[in-house]
């Protein structure tokens, strides 16, 4: 790690030096390792430590971007010049906010030590035991287990600074047999919380029952939803809810009142970058603090996530939404993106899975979605495969396996016949983000194809 007192004094150098009118610079630093397993045997190890500067400059309303993870003075000024450059060849925004002067951003605890001190023999140990016990059971264990420290900062020429460490564990693993698999996942700050022998048996207990699926016609069917899928659905609908998505119209939330009832009466989502329980990040990448916003609030429509330039826009308060102008680990994740949810959670309900399943006559267990792509943003039409665990539900017992289905289905709808909420949820990591999540019984979901595996 860098830390919070070098970080503060680089930044300043390249403030000092900056001819730009307005200048911000972010700096993201990861020490990230990973253990790899597959066919029951830990076959790679890495370990990447890296930090990216990222300059913006504006000059009068005219802003541009310099990169760099060459943190020499000659290399800061190299991203420094670059910036400038670039600003000075854009057209004029008027819709440029201007940077933000200093706001108060209370700090959040998410710094593990134990995460942190973490070596490739403990992460070896847990993975060991996962997969003697798949070779005990006659299945092949694959996946991974990464273990890091991030920290990030934020700094202007108006004076603003802050700065967060943190680390993060998450486990991903799929078990095979020869007709079918297994998976589980799991993600916190803290790998205490992590329970990677405990993920592990769970993947295996589902692909031993999942041999042997038989086919199903495609139709409409009752659904129980593992914590896995229902994180998609979380994901999705917290991912489209930003203020430029309902300012182009490509939002479910487009056209839809807050206080409208858009979900069932217990279905609550939000964004809350300061939870705990999650993975947080007190500040967006303005150095603005990062507030709860209710997305879905007991059934009920709640609001878009802002920055700066798209409250302005809408006439609302920034909400702490903004994305880096870029990013050097992760490109997709620019301000071009628009404000994005980086914190969704849904709220817990008081039904246990088995509950779910008893009062279900007929109908999917499904484990999780795979390849989930956007058809209709207005409606929040989603498009993907159940993978990894599909099961039949019948007179209110899970009996066989299934061949995986293809479905296209509104989340927004299937939120509306969202009929009881899971008591336990669970995190997974599917990327940047950290996504909190139930089971859901829901009563209709619309599978249009069988798939070949």
């Amino acid at each position: 790690m860098l830390g919070e007192k070098t970080i503060r004094e680089m930044a300043h150098r390249v403030l000092a030096r900056s001819r730009a009118d307005e200048t911000e610079v972010l700096v993201f630093g990861l020490e990230e390792r990973l253990t790899r397993f597959a066919n029951n045997t830990i076959h790679q190890n890495v370990a990447e430590t890296d930090a990216g500067v990222v300059v913006r400059a504006a000059v009068g309303c005219r802003a541009g971007v310099g990169m760099t993870n060459d943190l020499s003075d000659a290399g800061l000024e190299r991203a420094l010049e670059a910036a400038i450059g670039a600003a000075r060849l854009q057209p004029e925004d008027p819709n440029y906010p201007g940077l933000p002067d200093p706001v108060p951003v209370e700090p959040v605890a998410a710094f593990d030590e134990q995460t942190a001190a973490y070596t490739p023999d403990d992460r070896a140990r847990d993975i060991a035991a996962v997969c003697r016990r798949a070779e005990e059971a006659g299945v092949n264990a694959s996946g991974a287990f990464r273990t890091a420290v991030h920290e990030f900062a934020v700094a202007n020429s108006h004076g603003l600074f802050v700065y967060h460490p943190t680390t993060i564990a998450d486990l991903t693993t799929v078990v095979m047999t020869d007709d079918s698999a297994g998976y589980a996942a799991g993600a916190s700050w803290k790998v205490a919380e992590v329970d990677v022998v405990a993920l592990g048996e769970e993947a295996i207990g589902k692909a031993l029952r999942g041999r042997n699926p038989r086919p199903l016609e495609p139709g409409v069917y009752p659904v129980v939803l593992e914590s896995y899928a229902v994180g998609d659905i979380v994901d999705f609908i917290a991912g489209m809810a930003g203020g430029m998505d309902v300012a182009e119209g490509r939002s479910w939330l487009t056209g839809r009142e807050e206080g409208e009832m858009v979900a069932a009466p217990t279905v609550s989502i939000w964004d809350d970058g300061r939870d705990p329980a999650g993975w947080p990040l007190p500040f967006d990448f303005e150095g603005m603090p990062r507030q709860r916003v209710d997305i879905i609030r007991e059934g009920r429509v709640g609001g878009p996530v802002y920055d700066r330039r798209w409250a302005a826009i809408a006439g609302k308060a920034p909400t702490g939404h903004a994305l880096p102008a870029a990013h050097p680990f992760s490109p997709w994740m620019t301000a071009a993106a628009g404000p994005t949810s980086l914190h969704p959670m849904m709220g817990p309900g008081e039904h246990t899975a088995e509950e779910m399943i008893a009062a279900t006559d007929y109908g999917l267990y499904v484990t999780r979605f795979h390849y989930t792509r956007v058809v209709h943003p207005r409606q929040a039409v989603i498009t993907g495969m159940t993978r990894d665990g599909t099961f039949l539900i019948e007179r209110g017992e899970i009996t066989v396996p299934v061949r995986n289905l293809r479905f296209t289905q509104s989340y927004v709808e299937a939120l509306a016949n969202v009929e009881m909420v899971g008591r336990r949820v669970h995190c997974e990591r599917p990327d940047f983000t950290v996504v909190r999540a139930p089971a859901l019984k829901i009563s209709a979901f619309h599978f249009t194809g069988a798939t070949e595996f």
